[in-house]
């Protein structure tokens, strides 16, 4: 077995041996990424990241959830950033959803007794309403940032749809068109450190992604009503990624009694990435939100 004995390597040629890592049920090799507080943690907060994007792209947001003292985790999903695996391709949507829980649940056996909280963003909502949905009890509350609950209107049209699937079956691995980075976000500075990302994949999206996205959709809709835990949203309204409709739809039939949806009225998709005034409500509402759910903490109570 000569494989087994050359060590692993990223997509970037760095062997993994010297980066944090989980190795899959596939056996593919994930980038991990973690933040630890500077005192001890009083709760795990597990960030899935976009579509096409990596997990060291929510630097900023993590480094603010440890000045009030949670530990912060991530991974790069399969074929993402500097984890294994074709690029922005998976076999089954649920492969995201998996890895998570299993990073997850490493987690909770290193911090035990401790609340988790999921955080996802884009492509990552739609990861982190699935594993709330797996696992209804083991989480203490869900933060949404631009999530993607509905298909877009420009790209799930009924004959967009058909044509998918059946091109899915024909040429899996044609390309459709890539992201657009102009509508990522309206803070130009953003846009570019976005389009010069060399672990952003640029490339089209290919149809077999594209398929199991809308498998992601289909299932989404289906697990909304069990959606229990306590859910903050955040969607600006003119976001050509991912239609503020799911977010509307997500307040109107999830069942939790503590949900909160936050709207932007000009803000684009990456909220975390938009001009400095949308990104510091933004920031400010996560952190406050997330710590109010801490167990001893309430309003005018300052741990």
């Amino acid at each position: 077995m000569p494989e087994e004995s050359s060590p692993r390597k990223t997509p970037q040629n760095v062997l993994y041996q010297e980066l944090p890592h989980i190795v899959n049920a596939d056996g593919q090799y994930l980038f991990c990424r973690y933040w630890k507080p500077p005192a001890a943690p009083r709760g795990l907060v597990f960030v899935a990241h976009g579509a096409g994007e990596h997990c060291c792209r929510y630097d900023d947001l993590a480094q603010m959830l440890t000045d009030i003292n949670f530990f912060v985790f991530a991974h790069d999903h399969v074929g993402h950033g500097q984890s294994e695996g074709d690029r922005m391709i998976v076999s089954d949507f649920h492969v995201y959803v998996r890895d998570s829980l299993q990073h997850i649940d490493l987690m909770k056996k290193d911090h035990p007794g401790l609340p988790v909280f999921l955080l996802g963003h884009s492509m990552g909502g739609a990861i982190a309403i699935l594993t709330a949905s797996e696992r209804p009890n083991d989480f203490s509350g869900m933060v949404l940032i631009s999530p993607l609950v509905v298909a877009s209107p420009e790209a799930a049209t009924p004959i967009k749809v058909f044509a998918a699937k059946v091109l899915n079956l024909v040429l899996p691995n044609l390309t459709l068109g890539s992201i657009d980075a102009n509508v990522v976000s309206r803070n130009k500075k953003e846009v570019d450190s976005y389009t010069t990302d060399p672990l952003v994949y640029h490339g089209g999206l290919r149809v077999s992604f594209v398929v199991q996205l809308m498998n992601a959709i289909a299932k989404i809709e289906r697990c909304l009503s069990k959606l229990t835990l306590p859910i903050l949203v955040l969607h600006g309204i003119p976001d050509k990624l991912c239609d503020i409709k799911g977010s509307y739809l997500l307040m109107d039939t999830a069942p939790s009694q503590d949900k909160t949806l936050k709207v932007y009225d000009e803000a684009y998709h990456a909220l975390h990435k938009e001009l400095p005034e949308v990104t510091s409500s933004v920031f400010k509402e996560i952190k406050s939100w997330l710590g109010q759910k801490l167990p001893g903490s309430q309003e005018g109570h300052r741990p």
